[in-house]
């Protein structure tokens, strides 16, 4: 039986993909989107020759960056006004402080490391431009940021699947798209778990 999510890429193929990845790099909404497992899945399928790995790769790329530049523009033009604006199911403000804070313990180097944080990956962009990093710098981390994640998960998925006999593929796949997904919400866990714990002191 085949995971549903390699039922979603091969259906949908590379800009199903590519506007996954855009939606999530730096639209309010694409929070709940499974960037992580989908590139590392989208990798895995294109090493079973049902996509191209470098168009897909360059792909998923420019659409983080480009995503990420729609998300800082967003940050830097409607700025505070997020801050107050209300919840809704699409917008939580606690996603909003949760990045805020992320930045002031990592710095500019949170670009980079909010790649592979979901939540924390659509919300970093629109903090930089709400804290009006400079453009400049703001871009190069981005182009950093976008590049090991996008290259290094995709591959990852690629080159595994390459590794396995044919006949074993389904075998695998679908615990370890579930060990790439619980690897993804790791770092939320402790963050909630330490917040938890600070909270109640």
């Amino acid at each position: 039986m085949h995971f549903d999510l390699v039922q979603i890429i091969k259906s949908l193929g590379y800009f199903g993909v590519w506007g996954i990845i855009f939606a999530e790099s730096g639209l309010l909404i694409g929070f709940f989107l499974p960037g992580d497992s989908l590139l590392f899945t989208a990798g895995f399928v294109a090493s079973q020759k049902l996509l191209n790995i470098w168009v897909l790769v360059i792909g998923t790329f420019l659409c983080a960056v480009l995503g990420d530049n729609v998300g800082y523009a967003t940050g830097h033009r409607f700025g505070r006004r997020l801050f107050q604006k209300e919840d809704s199911w699409l917008f939580h403000k606690k996603h909003l402080v949760k990045t805020t804070n992320f930045y002031q313990k990592h710095g500019k180097k949170t670009l980079v490391l909010a790649r592979f944080v979901p939540i924390v990956r659509t919300f970093a962009p629109i903090v930089a431009g709400i804290g009006a990093m400079d453009y400049r710098t703001f871009m190069s981390y981005n182009l950093i940021g976008g590049l090991l994640w996008t290259f290094g998960i995709t591959l990852l998925g690629f080159f595994l699947g390459k590794s396995l006999p044919a006949e074993q593929v389904d075998k695998f796949l679908l615990p370890i798209i579930g060990l790439i997904i619980v690897v993804s919400l790791v770092p939320s866990i402790i963050h909630l778990v330490k917040e938890n714990k600070m909270n109640g002191h």
